[in-house]
């Protein structure tokens, strides 16, 4: 692969201006010179993916660079989709902006201001920037061509279907905030043990190739699993509360 600078930017979907910047930062390696044309490889579009996949979960420019200092500027493209691979399965989601018709798509439900402030409680949207938030009583909510900031997509469904229930908007917030609570804390927990006892020791063995083929069939099947783990196991501890609640007498 040998790409110009443009063609790089474009595959990567960042700015020549971006590229540029990230050289000038030491986050990718000088590109192979023919005549005077810097040409990038498949290791630099990597590398640049790397970086987009760690500024998604929210990390600032220093900490990134932090994080790269320990991968080597000649590190091949394989070890680059590694480290994207670790860091897949605890990634955040993207959030959306919707317009209404295409939120009530995604939600399978007309969500009517009501259910959208409550929506807003729980986190899973933003409506602030379209004055929802804040108007009088009476007054016009959102327009159908007003965006919506959905904030997880992944639970506009359920939650839309939780906030419509005729249950007190308190009750709602405080079951939103244990769970997001606990699970928040088992994944921090979940990611140290991998680290500890899978990723670690491959790269103290110096990051065997036949092994880095096995992390990377490991890490796409990881996520998945574990959220059908939890859910059954949620789901036995539900039981097990209902049935501590009941009297025995």
């Amino acid at each position: 692969m040998e790409l110009t600078v443009d063609e790089l930017a474009a595959r990567a979907g960042v700015s020549v201006r971006t590229v540029r910047f990230y050289a000038g930062r030491g986050l990718l390696p000088p590109p192979r010179l023919r005549g005077r044309t810097g040409l990038y490889g498949a290791d630099h579009l990597a590398r640049l993916e790397l970086v987009r996949e760690l500024q998604a979960l929210g990390l600032t420019l220093a900490a990134i660079e932090k994080h790269l200092e320990k991968i080597p500027l000649d590190a091949p493209p394989e070890d680059l989709a590694l480290q994207r691979a670790l860091l897949s399965p605890w990634a955040p989601e993207v959030p959306e902006d919707l317009d209404r018709h295409e939120l009530d798509r995604r939600a399978g439900r007309h969500l009517d201001d009501d259910t959208l402030k409550r929506l807003e409680a729980l986190g899973v949207v933003e409506l602030g920037a379209a004055g929802l938030g804040v108007a009088e009583p009476g007054a016009a909510g959102l327009g159908a061509d007003d965006a919506v900031r959905v904030v997880s997509p992944a639970l506009l469904g359920i939650s839309a279907e939780l906030a419509a229930l005729p249950m007190p908007l308190d009750t709602l917030i405080a079951s939103h905030e244990a769970v997001e609570r606990y699970t928040t804390e088992l994944a921090a927990e979940l990611q140290g043990v991998f680290q500890d006892t899978v990723v670690r020791p491959y790269r103290e063995r110096g990051r065997p190739p036949a092994e880095r083929d096995q992390l990377l069939e490991l890490t796409n099947k990881l996520k998945p699993l574990m959220i059908q783990s939890l859910v059954t196991s949620f789901q036995r501890a539900v039981d097990r509360a209902i049935r501590n609640s009941v009297p025995h007498d």
